[in-house]
């Protein structure tokens, strides 16, 4: 059984980017990264919540 993998801040980051900043869809950034659809559609929404000024509730992106 597969242990639960982690990701720097950093790739957490560069992977949202992708789709907010390069024009990927969701789809096409899980691939390039080698994440899943879940965790990318989260990190998309926390970093573009951080950008509009929401404080995260959880560690900052």
């Amino acid at each position: 059984m597969k242990g639960r993998r982690t990701f720097s801040a950093e790739f957490k980051c560069e992977a949202a980017s992708l789709v907010l900043d390069r024009g990927y869809s969701i789809a096409q950034a899980c691939e390039a990264m080698g994440v899943g659809s879940t965790a990318m559609q989260r990190w998309v929404h926390q970093l573009s919540s951080e950008r509009g000024g929401v404080a995260p509730t959880t560690g900052k992106l």
